[in-house]
């Protein structure tokens, strides 16, 4: 019997040149993406379109209708495209006195497991050929350019901006990549392998370069055996001594005899935060069936957040793309609570 989830290869069949792209194992995120285009044209015609006066109507008003539809009809058009819940998609329409052109602004929002760009890009170019259809009639000698992706974020890609630039307006909306900016930060790899030197420690350098790529300041880092004392006083001592904002603790958090982390975070917290691993594991069944073994925890000792990760590099980059949308913001809210 093949098993669960297992990809059904039919016999002698040649394979095809194209694949729709199997995204069932990725974890939905909200997906936003902004495109724009420009439509170029004569004076005339760029008055016309200015003033709404044009034979066939408003043109800006129904290129605002036609982007939306098009951003919709996305999966039609283009073959490979998955079909997405759209949550919001929005046209804004710049005219440029200078050039005698319209550009043509496109944002795509979706709750989705792939990303909204072609559906932003597709609004851009359905909105343009309609005020070119609507426009023509004035002015034949019109030209659309400059179509392009300025913003994606959301999935593993984090935010994606534009290289060659973007507007001010439009920068000023972006979340910061850098979520941890001005947080101090520690972390502690729980490993009686990597302890003793049989192993090479390699979850320590993933959390290191996850929180230099967030922004925060390291205030310390060790290795050390999955022992209950070892644990609680390492735990407390980085936290009395550094009082950082957040503590990453990560391994033992596994139904191993000797996987013990979670105990020790529940005896040395002044409060657990038991929805916070409630979260991991509930996003983390995108990754793997089995997420529901593993024991991953949050407390408090005094004001530091301290989150009990599993040990495996993989597992510690799939739980910090489930957390890092809203980690800043809750140690945030955690500083207005009333700490010292």
């Amino acid at each position: 019997m093949a098993k669960q989830d297992s990809v059904i290869k039919f016999p002698s069949a040649k394979e095809s040149h194209f694949k729709m792209i199997d995204v069932g194992r990725k974890r939905p995120t909200r997906r936003r993406a902004v495109a724009v285009g420009t439509i170029f044209m004569g004076r005339e015609a760029f008055e016309c379109v200015k003033a709404g006066t044009l034979p066939k109507g408003d043109v800006l008003a129904l290129a605002e209708a036609a982007g939306i539809n098009g951003a919709k009809k996305t999966p039609d058009m283009i073959p490979m495209c998955h079909t997405l819940p759209l949550d919001q998609v929005t046209i804004h329409c710049a005219l440029n006195e200078a050039e005698n052109s319209v550009s043509v602004y496109c944002q795509a929002v979706a709750f989705a497991k792939t990303g909204v760009e072609m559906e932003a890009l597709a609004g851009v170019n359905n909105a343009l050929l309609t005020i070119w259809d609507l426009t023509k009639g004035v002015d034949p000698d019109l030209r659309i350019g400059d179509v392009t992706l300025l913003v994606k974020t959301g999935g593993k890609s984090g935010v994606w901006i534009n290289p060659n630039g973007i507007p001010d307006w439009l920068e000023a909306q972006i979340p910061d990549p850098r979520s941890l900016r001005g947080k101090t930060a520690a972390y502690i790899v729980i490993s009686d392998r990597a302890t003793k030197g049989e192993y090479e420690d390699k979850t320590g350098p993933v959390l290191q370069d996850i929180l230099q790529n967030a922004g925060a300041d390291i205030a310390d880092h060790k290795v050390i055996p999955d022992d209950e004392k070892a644990i609680a006083d390492n735990i407390l001592s980085i936290c009395k001594k550094h009082k950082p904002d957040l503590l990453f603790a990560s391994g033992g958090t596994g139904p191993g005899p000797r996987d013990v982390t979670p105990e020790v975070l529940e005896q040395v917290s002044d409060r657990m935060l038991e929805g916070l691993g409630d979260v991991l594991r509930a996003e983390s069944i995108h990754f793997t069936d089995t997420a529901w073994l593993s024991r991953m925890s949050a407390g408090m000792v005094g004001a530091t957040l301290v989150i009990a990760f599993p040990g495996s590099p993989k597992a510690v980059k799939e739980c910090w793309d489930i957390l890092e949308p809203f980690l800043g913001d809750a140690l945030d809210k955690i500083a207005g609570q009333g700490f010292k």
